[in-house]
């Protein structure tokens, strides 16, 4: 696999660093695939749309990669509580859109994230980013007892390891911590399926949004070319 780097750009999390990626280059010899991606995201790689990278920025390395570990997570009491909370909700798993899935993501990024770099919502561009020509991605969704739909999480599958990829939710169930939520059950789908890994993106220490990630011990982040362990959650 040969591999590419991008030029320098502003960075969307942190506005006074400049952003640097590396990208996978795959060819007819060797194709990316749901295999190939799990070795990549062992190193730290993402993908967008068909796109696999990984940050490789000169002078800044505040993000890194986090995956929790599945076999040894166990659920707090409050984490069993927030699962308690959400007890009417139902959870299915599709493969493509349903028709009420655009007007909550609108929603969620008009409401939620208006300073973004999704602002202002355009749909069709949502789920042209997470499609894949070589993965599959599911779509997990979670209606309560009306059928109302109250989140909507994609994610990436592979042989020994799942990838939350993007998270929408109705605003007005902030109480239930639907953040939160969505990824204690995609642990439990995890610990079901027997597999090793939960990739939860990047983490940046500095950025607030991203600090949820660090609920769900034990985690690794990748620093330098190591997964460090940390067997403490710091909050929740």
């Amino acid at each position: 696999m040969q591999f590419g780097v991008t030029k320098e750009s502003q960075c969307h999390y942190l506005t006074a660093e400049d952003e640097r990626l590396v990208v996978a280059l795959p060819n007819e010899l060797e194709p990316l695939n749901a295999d190939l991606y799990q070795q990549l995201m062992q190193h730290g790689f993402r993908r967008s749309h068909n796109d696999v990278y990984r940050p490789h920025c000169r002078l800044c390395s505040a993000c890194q990669s986090l995956r929790v570990v599945v076999p040894e997570f166990r659920f707090s009491k409050n984490q069993k509580r927030l699962l308690n909370k959400n007890s009417d909700l139902t959870l299915s798993i599709k493969q493509a859109p349903e028709a009420d899935y655009d007007e909550l993501f609108s929603r969620f990024i008009n409401e939620r994230h208006s300073d973004g770099e999704m602002y202002p919502p355009d749909p069709d561009k949502f789920w042209n980013w997470v499609s894949c020509d070589w993965l599959t991605p599911e779509l997990l969704e979670w209606r309560n007892d009306h059928e109302e739909l109250i989140i909507v999480s994609v994610v990436d599958r592979t042989a020994d390891a799942m990838s939350a990829v993007y998270t929408f939710f109705n605003p007005d169930h902030d109480k239930r911590s639907p953040g939160t939520y969505a990824v204690l059950e995609m642990l439990r789908l995890a610990q079901q399926r027997q597999v090793s890994r939960l990739y939860l993106g990047y983490q940046i220490d500095d950025c607030k949004k991203m600090n949820y990630k660090t609920r769900f011990a034990p985690y690794e982040r990748l620093v330098g070319n190591h997964w460090k362990k940390e067997l403490k959650s710091h909050t929740l």
